[in-house]
């Protein structure tokens, strides 16, 4: 009788065998799964989180696209929903740990076999949980969407999305994989193809959400917050039902999260500049710039012009816009 291991494999070869796949940016293939392009690598999380995990009515789910300021945002919600346990910014577990070992990809959880392990590990963890995905909207798991969970949803200028991909990707790619050229990189984000993409449907399913369920789903831009992050970290903390007491601002609380999650701050930290997280992704490689505008730097009239057609057709009508710098 053919082992749990082995049947597994095979299905998810038979899975893969399914589905429309096209040359990926850093992994040989993305494929079309469940109306998003997914690294292969990623699928068999994908369905185990989806089958498996139970959702707690005080989790918090950090969301995003990938390179929209995920790593920043994990840090901060972190640091809000946890700075009961954490007062002193000298021994807080960001100083010394990855924002994605303190907040896990929920698909990276489940990417191994061994579920009971996961779930067991799952039911110990000290509540409220904080998790991150790069999952859409319609393939978060039933418990999620069910539960009354929140969700805090963060989303860029896919302008500088595009750029912060690009070079990113060609950083953590195999090397027997050719680096993508910036139009080649270009034309495939315009038809969608990246990974999790395409970046219009992943955000107009959020931005459609928090519309329809403003205290379920909290709708961020990256842009925003950098603009004025004071405002958005006592949005985010009134978002989660912990906002901050008079007491609290009165003694610089908020600005010392502030302070703690900058972008400079974590690039700086020791605990960043080397070893790996999540799939063996270098932690260096997690922070660029974090830089607003930045794309003006790698853009060509033509390529502005392409995706600037692309946005308005694909955006059209949906009340979600970007302000352009250049």
């Amino acid at each position: 009788m053919a082992s749990t291991e082995g049947m597994q494999a095979y299905e998810e070869e038979k899975l893969l065998l399914s589905l429309p796949k096209e040359r990926g940016w850093a992994s040989r293939y993305l494929y079309l799964f469940q109306h998003f392009w997914c690294p292969s690598t990623h699928i068999q999380g994908v369905n185990n989180f989806q089958k498996h995990f139970q959702a707690k009515h005080s989790d918090v789910l950090v969301a995003s696209f990938p390179k929209s300021g995920t790593t920043w945002l994990k840090a901060l919600t972190f640091s809000i929903v946890n700075r009961q346990h954490f007062s002193s910014s000298e021994n807080h577990p960001l100083l010394t740990s990855n924002p994605h070992e303190l907040v896990p990809f929920l698909d990276f959880i489940f990417h191994a076999d061994n579920i009971q392990d996961k779930l067991s590990y799952l039911s110990s963890m000290s509540e409220p949980r904080v998790f991150g995905s790069h999952v859409p909207f319609p393939s978060l798991s039933n418990s999620i969407k069910d539960s009354k969970c929140k969700i805090i949803y963060i989303c860029r200028n896919p302008f500088d999305t595009f750029v912060s991909s690009w070079t990113f990707f060609n950083k953590i790619k195999s090397e027997s994989l050719h680096e993508v050229t910036i139009d080649e990189a270009l034309e495939k984000y315009c038809k969608g193809i990246i990974g999790f993409g395409p970046i219009w449907d992943h955000m107009l399913g959020y931005w459609k959400e928090s519309m329809a369920t403003p205290n379920k789903v909290l709708f961020l831009k990256y842009e925003e917050l950098k603009e004025d992050v004071d405002f958005y970290v006592k949005r985010v903390a009134e978002f989660l039902d912990c906002p901050f007491t008079e007491e609290e601002e009165s003694n610089g609380v908020i600005e010392k999260i502030i302070k703690l999650c900058s972008f400079e701050r974590m690039k700086n930290l020791e605990v960043n500049k080397s070893g790996t997280v999540g799939r063996n992704v270098e932690k260096k490689y997690l922070f660029r710039k974090g830089e607003v505008g930045d794309w003006v730097n790698y853009f060509s009239p033509a390529m502005t012009e392409k995706l600037s057609k692309t946005m308005e057709e694909k955006l059209s009508g949906s009340g979600l816009s970007f302000k352009m710098c250049s």
